[in-house]
């Protein structure tokens, strides 16, 4: 007894009984003179007995010996597995095997990227409690996950950082059940990414749990990336629902109702949120033309408050109509916040009619049709209010979803009597502004219409915590869900990351951009990556990327993607590339990627660009036509001068086979560390005499680490070759080396093994090369002589490949031959 005081057993919530821990020492014992005998006499033991047994035992493995340990750890279940993590961790002993061999055991799937696994335990809890949570996992099929301590969402519940919820949002329902209310706390506090996909259309009970789950998880929990994906056809109620709660708006928390009483977390901060809610919409309640003729800002009586937001609403029925070439773009949803109002009325007008970009429309509108339009409204404004009263008493006591999201979707619905004025209004100042890239403004996309279901009212909502990072990927746009987003945007000041991915946004990128604008005037604004890509581009590629950095210069990182040009523009004019040269102000661009969609690549649009990005270390260029010979000298002449901080550039599908010098003045570049060659086609008509310059040149460039060159038709002779590169005489630095996709077979891997092992030897093992990749390459042809040569290799770098089928590529391998 005196040796267990000495140590005593660590706390438990959980396990067997103080006799049983008293009796533990004797059954202890016991098992050691077992192993004593023969590790066949333990295994003899049913692998389920013995982790019933460490009910009993639990406390004694913390103090058992490291090679008794290594026996029992997997014969363990999960749950006594995870309570004896510490103990193996003090004896030296590492159970990712253990919970790797967990996972082909109880998932028997291949996971995805499982080279870059570093903990198979959060793996597996993670996997584990999503297929516990959908329903296609039975714990009963396992005797390692069937342990009458084991709550399987509870106990997996802290290790899940990632989830999806997909289909009828059954994953929802189930975890805001009474029953998991502790799971739900634990997720509050160890869940960052929240994806959903597959989404199909659900009832109001079940949007009340989506409610739920996402005012805990995002509004008081760590949820902080948000991503929707493969949505066809969504549910406007629902997309504008997880949209409006991730950008932190929601109506008072204490409407929100958990299990028949209010939520606690709100509950603690209701007073004090209600007063500053209270307070801000008092000062943001000034309308447009009050504060351009008195310039101030006064406090007002309920009574003109209620007018205010009033005429603010009529004036979002009058938006879309061409106020200014940004304003209207701003204006076509109801402004919430001050920032976005100041911006839609002062910066947006100004800077862009000053600068007159090209991406906006440099008229300016008629202000006599815009008085004449809202004296048209003016006896409209009364009917209007009159309507929100009985309309906002009607909605008083109804406690469903629709009271926030279509909130402004009654109103229309209560005055479409008078929209037969507004469209009057809309059409003649829509006739004044122009119809190419205006922001906004004339965009069939983007006009506001009568009774449209996606546009909603901030003005009763409160804002909560809010994600950093927004993903939206295959999800078809609307021009009101555009205007929703936006308004979103124009005040998400947490916002870090924005993806926008074959939304079908078309002319509709306008008004995002529009929030986007109204967002950059915000001191505290977070945002500095922008993702979009599509099918159809808009417009072309250069104009989209000047566009977006003049309206957010603020962007670290831009990446514009589009598939094919709009098939009804046909060959649109490219514009006027010296118009550009003023057009954008010094940014903080640091990464910029462009896949063309077969556009023609003229250094004279992009030279805007890369004068005005001083900071510009990484370009990627994709999918472009060189229209001349002298184009890509021209580029890098460009980039020499403009950008000297670069540091990685790519090519991706751009055919370089007939410019050979401009390649090798790129690989003597002594800034560039990284060089990407993506199916460029680089030795598609090569001589010898430009393979041996490619080398040379490499051999005498100590300052690049990485030379990337997939898809360009290598084949064995020409890798034999590139083994040349880390030769005696060698000054190279290279580290990495991609040659997948060259139709390269395993007697040549073999052979550029042995050489370089040739020349490792002879610099005394002293060699900076650690990584090559060798994706979708002919080794399936000889699988003895590929694992020779790959087993060869790997004692001497990195080595990453795949198991591919070459029988795909045999018309490629024809056309090398």
């Amino acid at each position: 007894m005196a040796a267990r005081s000495s140590s005593p057993p660590p706390p438990h919530n959980g396990g067997g009984s103080e006799e049983a821990w008293l009796g533990a020492p004797k059954m202890a014992a016991r098992r050691e003179a077992m192993l004593a005998e023969g590790p066949d006499t333990l295994q003899a033991l049913s692998a389920a007995a013995v982790s019933r047994s460490m009910a009993a035992l639990e406390h004694d493995v913390w103090a058992l010996p490291g090679h008794l340990l290594r026996g029992l750890l997997p014969l363990l279940s999960v749950f006594r597995l995870e309570r004896a993590e510490a103990a193996a961790r003090r004896a030296g002993l590492s159970t990712q095997p253990i919970w790797r061999k967990l996972w082909d055991d109880v998932m028997k799937t291949r996971p995805s990227n499982s080279e870059n696994i570093r903990c198979w335990k959060k793996k597996f809890f993670e996997t584990f409690f999503s297929n516990v949570l959908h329903g296609v996992l039975d714990v009963s099929s396992d005797w390692r996950l069937n342990d009458h301590h084991f709550s399987p969402l509870l106990h997996s519940s802290p290790h899940v950082s990632q989830l999806t919820l997909c289909n009828m949002l059954q994953g929802a329902v189930e975890l805001v059940a009474e029953h998991n209310q502790k799971v739900l706390e634990n997720l509050a506090g160890s869940l960052r990414i929240l994806k959903f996909q597959h989404l199909l259309s659900s009832d109001q009970s079940i949007r009340r749990s989506l409610v739920l789950l996402l005012h805990r998880l995002i509004h008081h929990g760590s949820v902080s990336h948000v991503s929707m994906c493969a949505w066809p056809v969504p549910d406007t109620v629902l997309l504008v629902l997880i949209l409006s709660m991730s950008a932190g708006f929601w109506r008072s928390g204490n409407a929100l109702m958990y299990h028949n009483s209010p939520c606690g977390l709100c509950r603690e901060e209701g007073d004090p949120q209600s007063q500053k809610s209270t307070q801000e919409r008092s000062e943001k309640g000034c309308c447009s033309e009050r504060e351009r003729s008195d310039g101030v800002h006064q406090e007002e009586s309920p009574r003109a408050l209620e007018q205010a937001d009033g005429q603010a609403e009529v004036d979002g029925q009058v938006a879309g109509t061409g106020q200014n070439t940004a304003l209207s773009g701003l204006n076509c949803f109801p402004l919430e916040n001050q920032a976005c109002e100041e911006a839609s009325n002062k910066v947006c007008c100004d800077h862009i009619s000053r600068q007159g970009s090209s991406c906006f429309s440099e008229q300016l509108p008629h202000r006599s049709v815009l008085r004449k339009t809202r004296r048209r409204m003016k006896s409209a404004v009364g009917k209007k209010r009159r309507c929100l009263r009985r309309s906002r008493g009607l909605c008083a006591d109804l406690d469903d979803l629709y009271d926030f999201v279509f909130t402004v979707a009654r109103e229309d619905s209560s005055v479409s009597t008078d929209q037969n004025t507004t469209t009057e209004g809309e059409n003649a100042d829509n006739s004044s502004s122009s119809s190419t890239g205006s922001l906004c403004c004339g965009h069939a996309g983007c006009k506001r219409r009568g009774g449209s279901t996606g546009i909603f009212s901030l003005k009763a909502a409160h804002r909560f915590r809010s994600v950093s990072t927004l993903e939206l990927f295959s999800i078809p746009l609307t021009g009101d869900m555009c205007r929703t987003l936006s308004n979103l945007l124009s005040s998400w000041v947490s916002l870090e990351n924005l993806v926008l991915s074959y939304n079908g946004l078309g002319a509709n990128i306008f008004c995002i951009l529009s929030g986007l604008q109204a967002l950059s005037q915000h001191s505290d604004c977070c945002l500095h990556v922008l993702r979009v890509s599509d099918v159809f581009s808009h417009m072309p590629c250069m104009e989209l990327v000047r566009c977006i950095l003049s309206v957010f210069p603020q962007l670290c990182t831009l990446s514009v993607s589009f598939d094919l040009k709009n098939q009804l523009e046909g060959n649109r004019p490219e514009g006027n590339p010296s118009r550009s040269d003023s057009e954008i102000p010094e940014c903080c661009l640091e990464q910029l990627e462009i896949r063309f969609p077969r556009e023609p690549l003229h250094t004279a649009f992009l030279l805007p660009v890369l004068k005005a990005s001083k900071s510009l270390q990484q370009l990627s260029l994709d999918s472009a036509t060189l229209p001349s010979s002298q184009e890509l000298g021209l580029l890098l002449q460009a980039l020499k001068e403009c950008n000297p901080n670069l540091k990685k550039l790519s090519f991706h599908d751009v055919n370089l086979a007939d410019h050979q010098k401009e390649v090798l003045l790129l690989l003597q570049d002594p800034m560039l560390q990284e060089i990407t060659f993506s199916f460029c086609r680089l030795f598609e008509s090569c001589t010898t005499e430009f393979l041996s310059e490619i080398i040379n040149t490499v051999k005498r460039n100590s300052s690049l680490k990485s030379l990337k060159l997939p898809g360009n038709r290598l084949g064995n002779h020409r890798l034999v070759a590139l083994a040349d590169i880390f030769s005696e005489d060698s000054s190279s630095s290279l580290c990495q080396l991609d040659v997948s996709s060259n139709c390269i077979k395993p007697d040549g891997l073999l052979e550029f093994t042995k050489k370089l092992e040739g020349y490792i030897q002879q610099r005394g093992g002293k060699i900076q090369f650690t990584h090559l990749r060798l994706f979708q390459n002919w080794l399936d042809q000889d699988a003895e002589t590929a694992q020779e040569a790959l087993r060869r290799l790997r004692a001497v770098c990195s080595v990453v490949n795949d198991s591919w089928d070459s029988s795909q590529a045999f018309a490629d391998y024809i056309s090398v031959m």
